[in-house]
């Protein structure tokens, strides 16, 4: 039995069985590449579920996680840290937000978040003022108060019973919005992007008539950029490329290079609803995680990294669009950024799989998508490299849509 294969069988003895991972162990990364135990690359297009946006090793997070690592990784909330404050300062100026609470993951920034929602409701208009809008197809998270917003039948079955007084609405659909929200509503929760959902954007039309009902029936306006916030589509936040202002926001993913720390920012005249006692944490906010998220915040803004992401994130997209013309099995591209998806007419997943032996990771998601979030530091060389993996697997599996099309796609060189 080779090294990888025992790894593999320990974990099926001893783990809960809740992925269907793919048969290969990862050891190391570098950049915009991983290595298996054999010492195989692999080109990421994953970047850990869009958490290792700076790739892997890079230089400056390694040094930061081993200087602080040598001092204090973890300080109780009952005393102040120096890079807490520092990197709510940060987070918050760059957000135009005004209060930060930090916390071990995004889930628990949507919990956080839900929790400072219903308190505010209470103040405004008591007990009643409690109800929840979230969207179809949505994704929040696992935890009971994240899976009671998650639009999608499959993550709540088996769970329930959920939050009460939780409506959904379809994406996009001002219509139905306008007859979910009242004065009971204390917030309207929404991934300007939907991730986990497939990769299809609310419209800029749909987020303001958001912040318009919002703003009538004095409810938060709530933004999961869990996934595609902190740069992921050009902008450092999401609601920036879309000129819509939330009350709250949740992050996380790449915020700290890798290691677990999520946040959620809020207006002042909702966090005011808060006080002691009432929400609270043991690992979120301590200081080897807030500061190599400085480190982050400082990395992506002096390389210049926002400008890489919509530049080499226009080129992908281009490219996606593409293998769409090209190819019968692609209906569509969409995506913006460095958060991009490619729609199937068949199930994706073997896709993925013909890919890893290929040397390129790509993730698969509602089935028929395959999801690219790769690290913000890949270049117009990955992309084509990986393009031309999709496109020899396309090729294989389907049959070309247009024989002799013009379009040109990226070949070897």
């Amino acid at each position: 039995m080779t090294r990888a294969e025992k790894i593999i069988e320990r974990e099926h003895g001893f783990l809960l069985e809740t992925y269907n991972r793919y048969p290969v162990v990862l050891e190391r990364g570098k950049g915009v590449f991983l290595f298996d135990l054999e010492g195989k690359r692999y080109l990421d297009f994953v970047a850990g579920l869009g958490v290792n946006a700076l790739g892997h090793a890079h230089p400056r997070i390694v040094k930061a996680i081993r200087e602080q690592a040598a001092r204090a990784i973890h300080l109780s909330y009952l005393y102040y840290n120096e890079y807490q404050g520092g990197l709510a300062e940060r987070l918050c100026r760059l957000s135009g937000l005004d209060r930060a609470f930090f916390s071990n993951s995004g889930t628990e920034a949507i919990e956080g978040s839900i929790k400072l929602a219903r308190l505010a409701g209470h103040r405004i208009g008591g007990d009643a003022k409690s109800q929840l809008v979230a969207l179809e197809g949505s994704y929040h998270g696992r935890t009971f108060g994240s899976m009671s917003l998650t639009g999608q039948r499959k993550y709540r079955q088996g769970f329930e019973p959920l939050l009460e007084d939780v409506k959904f609405v379809p994406r996009n659909d001002r219509s139905a919005l306008a007859a979910a929200v009242n004065h009971h509503t204390c917030a309207i929760v929404l991934e300007p992007i939907f991730g986990e959902g497939g990769i299809h954007e609310c419209s800029a039309e749909f987020l303001a008539h958001c912040r318009t009902l919002a703003d009538q029936h004095r409810a938060a306006l709530i933004f999961d950029e869990i996934q595609c916030g902190l740069g992921r589509t050009g902008t450092m936040f999401a609601f920036q490329t879309f000129g819509v202002v939330p009350d709250m926001v949740a992050i996380a993913k790449p915020i700290a290079g890798g290691l677990p720390l999520g946040a959620f920012l809020a207006k002042q005249d909702f966090a005011s609803a808060i006080h002691v006692g009432q929400h609270g944490t043991t690992f979120g906010g301590g200081p080897l995680a807030c500061r190599v998220a400085l480190e982050y915040l400082a990395v992506v803004e002096e390389e210049n990294l926002l400008e890489n992401v919509r530049r080499v994130g226009d080129y992908l997209h281009g490219q996606l669009q593409l293998l769409a013309a090209r190819f019968s099995l692609p209906e569509q591209a969409r995506g913006r950024g460095l958060i991009q998806g490619l729609e199937l007419a068949v199930p994706a997943r073997p896709i993925v799989e013909q890919a890893l032996a290929e040397g390129v990771l790509f993730n698969s998601t509602q089935d028929t998508v395959l999801r690219f979030l790769p690290p913000f530091l890949i270049e117009e060389k990955h992309v084509d490299r990986a393009v031309r993996v999709l496109k020899k697997l396309l090729g294989r599996t389907g049959v070309a849509r247009k024989r002799g099309c013009a379009a040109q796609i990226a070949t070897d060189s």
